[in-house]
């Protein structure tokens, strides 16, 4: 992905339509600057851009980040180029994607978490009130296990988001 090739197509691509740079920035909510940045090449567009630009010049993105028009046959090689630079390029380490899907998880299971926690507090709590060893052992046995199923379940969900972004679907 040459991001001045891209902005060259960028530029050819308006000029097609015969739109002015500041024509083509009132259609996708950009400036006529931030598409001239564009066209030299300093900056590259975002995606949501890059799909609207797509459908406003009827090409794909992924002749819009090569710089030209594919063939069927260059297509699906552009494609895996574009892809792997894409994410080489990306913004997020494994560590940073971990940490976002760890909290994605928690907030989706946070009744559940809050509704363990109240029954193992409540079974503590009446081990102590009835004096019963065993009860309150139970409840600690049992904050144990939750920690360990509730980790388990939210490291599952986070690695198999982070590695490979699937989501289980």
């Amino acid at each position: 992905m040459d991001m001045v090739q891209t902005g060259k197509f960028i530029a050819m691509l308006r000029k097609e339509h015969g739109l002015t740079q500041e024509q083509l920035g009132e259609k996708i909510g950009v400036t006529n600057k931030t598409v001239s940045r564009w066209e030299t090449g300093a900056y590259l567009p975002p995606a949501d851009v890059l799909l609207s630009m797509s459908e406003l010049f009827d090409v794909s993105v992924n002749e819009l980040l090569s710089g030209r028009r594919l063939t069927e046959k260059e297509y699906k090689k552009a494609a895996e180029d574009n892809l792997a630079q894409a994410v080489r390029a990306s913004s997020f380490s494994l560590k940073d994607k971990i940490a976002f899907y760890k909290k994605k998880w928690l907030k989706e299971h946070m009744a559940v978490i809050i509704l363990l926690s109240l029954c193992i507090i409540g079974a503590l709590a009446a081990g102590v009130i009835l004096k019963s060893s065993l009860l309150a052992f139970a409840a600690v046995v049992m904050l144990i296990l939750c920690h360990c199923l509730i980790n388990n379940a939210m490291m599952a969900y986070a690695e198999k988001n982070a590695y490979d972004g699937s989501g289980g679907r």
